[in-house]
């Protein structure tokens, strides 16, 4: 071996090693589409969801489904990573600030309500302005995609539901079923539970069926109709989900439910869509 040869060789070994160890760092932006779940600044946690093809809507021998809910075949082109819970109290407040209607007791993991279509708008432009990335309301699609998590029957975990697997029928006056099996596992009626109090489904996505009703980017209209982007003035918003207040077939993987644009409602929050880069 040359002088020169003996002189060159471990700084070149060393830069190579430093590069190999830059590309898989944990915080390189090049990996970010590789993993399964990331979390930004203020420790919102988003699940990445490959794309596919799925049956949307539900079979019509399905119990208490709507006529809106035609069977049909869906396809989700493009990666995304969704919120694996509804935006919470505490990042609503962390983004937007502590509104007077937010008592000081509120407890920071309940999801957030009473948040307008428009309210969730002013979120995301807030919290895109704080670290720069791309967030948006899932499509009505992509939430049911993500809710069925791979599953076809009527909830991600069968064709039935109990109170043990989501919230619902928490009212004391209006659909009780369920109260008395959250005051047993130490929960209060007529409200939210906290995100996370029930089991994820099969993409680790919290509280996708019940607790809270969740906004979604499109417009009400039949799956019949032509697809085209929601117009900003549509007057029926899209909500899914269920919430504590209301049926449990409410709950189901294909209900639809709409609202208002401005309607601010104790049983509805949202959840978001980061893209990916």
């Amino acid at each position: 071996m040359t002088p020169s040869t003996t002189k060159w060789r471990y700084p070149v070994a060393l830069i190579a090693f430093l590069v190999l160890l830059a590309a898989v760092a944990p915080g390189s932006n090049e990996q970010a589409e590789d993993r399964k779940s990331i979390s930004n600044q203020i420790g919102m946690e988003f699940v990445h969801i490959a794309p596919g093809t799925f049956l949307m809507g539900s079979p019509e021998d399905e119990l208490n489904r709507s006529e809106s809910e035609i069977l049909h075949r869906a396809v989700i082109e493009n990666p995304f990573y969704m919120q694996n819970t509804p935006v919470t109290v505490g990042q609503w407040q962390e983004v937007m600030g502590r509104p007077w209607f937010f008592a000081r007791h509120k407890n920071p993991r309940l999801p957030v309500t009473r948040v307008s279509w428009h309210d969730t708008q002013k979120f995301i432009t807030a919290l895109a302005k704080r670290d720069n990335r791309k967030y948006r309301l899932p499509t009505e699609a992509e939430w049911e995609y993500a809710a069925r998590a791979g599953t076809r029957t009527a909830y991600p975990w069968g064709d039935s539901i109990d109170c043990n697997k989501a919230l619902y029928a928490n009212s004391q006056v209006r659909v009780k079923d369920c109260v008395a099996h959250v005051k047993s596992i130490g929960l209060k009626p007529n409200k939210p539970a906290p995100v996370k109090t029930y089991a994820p489904n099969p993409w680790s996505l919290y509280d996708m069926h019940g607790n809270v009703w969740e906004w979604t980017a499109d417009c009400f209209r039949s799956y019949l109709e032509p697809e085209q982007p929601a117009p900003s003035d549509c007057t029926r918003r899209v909500r899914r989900g269920g919430s504590w207040f209301g049926h449990g077939y409410q709950v189901r993987s294909a209900n639809r439910a709409h609202a208002h644009p401005a309607a601010k409602m104790r049983t509805t929050g949202f959840r978001l869509v980061m893209d990916l880069p």
